[in-house]
């Protein structure tokens, strides 16, 4: 049974009126001690009153900050609802950031109390953080500390009765750091009824999703659109979450625990690509077989299979479909991408092979679904028509606005930058460049995302990466070439031969008008990852600190004589 989502719901009122309804069904699973632990609402619900009457005793008024940097586990659920239930404000914290990032959040946030995964950060955040009055650390015993303690000992063995005040729909339930690819990071205040407003409108998008369906939660949920639409999202229909033990385990945990929907972003299919490629030879039956699969599926996407394809597709379905679809479980029903574009050869050959996939977009300001493709009405080179209630509009210069119940309450003190996002009408600039046709949106580019040759050509440079990784030779690129003659190219990549690399990057640019090509070229040996702090923690690169980190190869590659092109062309 769907929870109603009205104007004065929040967050703890729907936690609970979710219990109230269906206390004994599945809610929550994750890996423990060597296998698979589940969690009924119920249960759910009691847990919750355990973590609540932990933090009471920290004697924190309604409107505090307390933050949470831990990977996606059913504690992560626990200590959002506890908080949330007695008027807190939860700041999210991405639990693989720097040290330094960190402290720098926490204290611009005021926040007074830490729950860490590893405690072994504590002694890096200790002194940065003079606000912080207690953390609680999960794993990995801390030196004595009046302000740290471990969460078996802060954690009461019984709670209490359930609280879902004092919070009110238009409070502010969290503070969300952007992990932007350039500068320090905005804290963006979002309110109870700008999440909920969201969650609401895209379930309205996607009516075949129940309380039946599976999900399973990979994406970090101190990212917005994991914890709108991966976690509020089924708690408003009741359906149950597994939290996937990792990136690394994800294929198994997929195998294992047949989800029906997914939440992801591009780089996981970027990669599942780059897998399949590699183990298909060219020239070989199989490889031949994979294609005329994707072939023929697309063409009976599009309706335009002729009668002898569709007489032909339960074989290639049985041969080639059926057998990547098993990868990721075999009874996935919809998966939603966001965050960045899905190439439009990734969408060809997984919808062709039968993946219902439906690409969407949003910010983290507008809580943060703006558009989505649906089922029936799916256009993948769109991001679809934006969400019921949301409006929209473009600029003479082609940049999207978008107004809604969903816009931000502001970015925390900074109302310098709210002024300069939100204007006095209330239209949120996204930033986005794009054309609307019969409704859909078509991003085509960022309006301070473009690199300008010193001839004056303009180039896209997402496109173009999109574009060369489509060749599993190239694990990671970045396209540069500001102001310069020619564009280049940053590679990570397990080939060396630099001039085979850029001629296959090349290849991948054919269609591309005849001035995008890259003349010179770099390759990295080491992958950016957001460990390393050259991703944000949806796997895009950080334009800006990728370029500092090497600015040397990146000069060294621009040499005169340095043309990485075979002579021929």
């Amino acid at each position: 049974m769907r929870v109603p989502i009205t104007p004065a719901t929040t967050i703890p009122q729907l936690f609970m009126e979710r219990v109230r309804s269906t206390p004994d069904a599945p809610a929550y699973r994750q890996y423990r001690d060597g296998e698979w632990h589940s969690l009924s609402w119920g249960e759910t619900a009691r847990e919750v009153t355990r973590w609540q009457a932990a933090l009471r005793r920290e004697n924190l008024p309604p409107g505090e900050r307390v933050a949470i940097c831990m990977r996606n586990r059913i504690e992560w659920v626990l200590f959002d609802q506890a908080a949330l239930g007695l008027g807190l404000v939860v700041v999210p914290l991405f639990y693989n950031d720097r040290p330094d990032n960190m402290a720098w959040c926490l204290t611009d946030g005021g926040v007074r109390l830490l729950l860490l995964e590893d405690g072994a950060l504590w002694p890096q955040l200790r002194a940065q953080v003079p606000t912080l009055q207690r953390m609680v650390y999960l794993n990995h015993t801390v030196d004595p500390d009046d302000r740290a303690v471990g969460l078996d000992k802060w954690l009461p063995h019984e709670g209490g009765t359930l609280e879902a005040g004092p919070s009110r729909a238009h409070d502010m339930a969290t503070l969300v750091y952007t992990s932007g690819t350039t500068g320090r990071p905005k804290g963006v205040m979002l309110s109870h009824c700008n999440i909920l407003s969201n969650a609401a409108a895209g379930l309205d998008s996607a009516p075949i999703v129940n309380a039946s369906d599976r999900f399973l939660s990979f994406l970090p949920l101190s990212h917005m659109f994991e914890r709108t639409v991966g976690y509020y999202l089924p708690m408003i229909i009741g359906a149950q979450v597994v939290y996937a033990r990792g990136i690394l385990e994800l294929a198994e945990d997929m195998v294992s625990q047949q989800p029906t929907l997914l939440i992801c972003v591009p780089r996981i299919f970027e990669r599942i690509y780059a897998k399949v490629q590699d183990s298909l030879p060219q020239g070989s039956l199989k490889r031949r077989l994979f294609e005329k699969a994707v072939d023929i599926g697309w063409k009976r996407f599009n309706k335009q299979s002729s009668p002898w394809e569709d007489w032909l597709w339960p074989l290639l379905d049985r041969l080639v479909a059926r057998k990547l679809r098993a990868r990721m479980g075999g009874q996935i029903r919809l998966i939603i991408v966001g965050a960045a574009a899905l190439a439009p050869p990734l969408s060809r050959t997984f919808i062709g092979l039968g993946l219902p996939i439906l690409q969407g977009y949003g910010l983290t300001e507008f809580s943060p679904v703006i558009s989505v493709n649906r089922l029936g009405d799916n256009d993948p080179v769109s991001v679809g028509r934006p969400l019921a209630g949301v409006e929209i509009k473009t600029l003479p210069d082609g940049e999207l606005v978008v107004r809604g119940p969903e816009i931000m309450l502001g970015y925390w003190n900074n109302p310098a930058a709210t002024e300069a996002i939100i204007d006095k009408e209330g239209w949120l600039h996204t930033g986005d460049v794009v054309r609307v046709k019969d409704g859909r949106i078509y991003i085509t580019g960022r309006a301070k995302d473009i690199i300008v040759l010193n001839n004056g050509e303009k180039v896209p440079p997402s496109d173009v990466e999109q574009a060369i990784l489509m060749d599993p030779v190239f694990e990671q690129v970045l396209v540069l070439g500001e102001g310069r003659n020619h564009l280049g190219l940053l590679t990570v990549s397990k080939a060396e031969d630099r001039t085979e690399l850029c001629r296959r990057a090349n290849e991948q640019l054919r269609n591309f008008p005849g001035f995008i090509r890259i003349h010179h070229l770099a390759r990295i040996a080491d992958p950016w990852t957001v460990e390393n702090e050259l991703l944000t923690p949806t796997l895009k690169p950080k334009r800006k600190k990728i370029e500092e980190r090497y600015a040397k190869e990146i000069e060294d590659m621009y040499q005169p004589g340095n043309d990485c092109r075979p002579r021929k062309e």
